[in-house]
């Protein structure tokens, strides 16, 4: 195999020979380092930009006056613009690199994101979330692509870490906007904070992204076979408990336990706190423990406090059982990512948005199928089926590992 710096700078290669090894360490490890910051830097703007929405849903329901399968079928366009973007980014990073598409995709998301807060009828809210969609799909899939190569080409494991940058983007999207409406701040103008803040945050971290991916050009899109579908099945399943917190713990909150819509966004902020704890120590877990109770006893654990988080009456316990979804998801998701770098079953220029594909499938369109069994039953029971998806996540999770 090549030398990490000749796949990521073929134009060091030269420089960069055994008659200097000290100068070609130095250089490599730089560079390694760089990357390994604007990865997480790439995470954090992910994240940020993408829990922004959380607490303005209640706001576009009852703007547009919605009912919840209309808010349902409004959120499936925000799956829908994922997931058609997410195959075609996944092909051209094979050719062009993971930095023009991250670059593209969070200025798309910026673009989206305030017509979120002033469209006030269906169609219009549904073409924005589209764009929103698409533009947040392709970077959290594009730079799980560049996180494979990090942690590859690093020799050691990274990718609950990078994880963590996500979920920390997380809680200050999602604090940061619900702070700002606390404070009277209306939803347009506390949009354009979050729009400045994700635009600095990418200043930062274009400069080290990848532009080469060492790998060789793949189709259009990718369709996940073997040990890769199982892989990206799990991790449907804890994207859709990631999904429900996202689009519904706000809702859940001022519908089911009456707070106000104000303060409904610290409930996705209780998720992803507990989740960034767990993802920023989860590295040092899976060494310890390895990764197969990482994956089962998370997966249970969120679905039990996705129990906990709808049934418990008072909203306090909705505030717990929404941590212990996060505590649980954390390493779900980086635990199979760190998987598509050790298979064989497809190239990992294929794999990768293959699985980003089926995966976020759950974030993104899981609402979506949370609202219309809510219409058809109650938002109670629709949870209480996410939380069986979970429960077959884990056991799926035994086989995968028994494999």
């Amino acid at each position: 195999m090549a030398p990490w710096y000749a796949i990521h700078r073929p134009a060091l290669a030269p420089m960069l020979s055994q008659d200097n090894p000290m100068t070609s360490f130095t250089l490599n490890t730089t560079t390694m380092r760089k990357h390994q910051q604007s990865t997480r830097l790439a995470f954090f703007i992910a994240g940020f930009a993408m829990s922004a929405w959380a607490p303005l849903v209640p706001y576009a329901k009852a703007r547009a006056e919605l009912t919840d399968g209309a808010l349902g079928l409004l959120l499936l366009c925000l799956g829908a613009g994922s997931i058609i973007a997410m195959p075609l980014s996944g092909a051209i990073v094979t050719r062009k690199g993971c930095k023009p598409i991250i670059i593209a995709a969070t200025l798309l998301a910026c673009a989206s994101l305030p017509f979120l807060t002033v469209f006030s009828t269906l169609p219009s809210l549904a073409v924005a979330l589209f764009c929103f969609g698409a533009g947040v799909g392709t970077v959290d899939c594009t730079v799980n692509t560049q996180a494979v190569i990090v942690e590859r080409e690093s020799g050691k494991t990274l990718m609950s870490g990078f994880h963590g940058l996500f979920s920390l983007g997380g809680i200050l999207g999602a604090g940061c906007v619900s702070a700002l409406l606390a404070l009277g701040t209306g939803p347009y103008v506390s949009t354009v904070v979050v729009v400045a803040l994700v635009l600095g945050a990418l200043y930062w971290a274009s400069p080290n992204l990848l532009t080469e991916t060492g790998e060789a050009k793949g189709p259009a899109f990718a369709v996940p076979h073997g040990f890769v579908v199982l892989l990206g099945l799990v991790c449907f399943a804890g994207f859709m408990a990631e999904g429900a917190m996202l689009d519904w713990s706000a809702v859940i909150l001022v519908d089911l336990k009456n707070m106000a819509s104000e303060h409904a966004g610290i409930g996705y902020a209780a998720f992803a706190a507990t989740m960034t704890a767990g993802r920023f120590t989860g590295d040092r877990l899976v060494r310890k423990f390895g990764p197969e109770p990482i994956v089962i006893y998370g997966c249970l654990a969120s679905a039990m406090g996705l129990m906990i988080g709808t049934l418990v009456p008072h909203w306090i316990g909705s505030l717990i059982g929404f941590a212990l979804v996060g505590i649980g998801c954390a390493n779900v998701a980086p635990v199979m990512y760190s998987q598509i770098g050790k298979q064989t079953a497809m190239p990992e220029s294929l794999a990768v948005p293959a699985v980003s594909t089926l995966g976020y499938a759950g974030i993104l369109t899981g609402p979506a199928f949370i609202g219309f069994i809510a219409y058809g039953t109650t938002l109670s029971f629709a949870f209480m089926v996410v939380a069986a998806l979970l429960m077959g996540a884990a056991y799926l999770s035994r086989q995968i590992f028994n494999r």
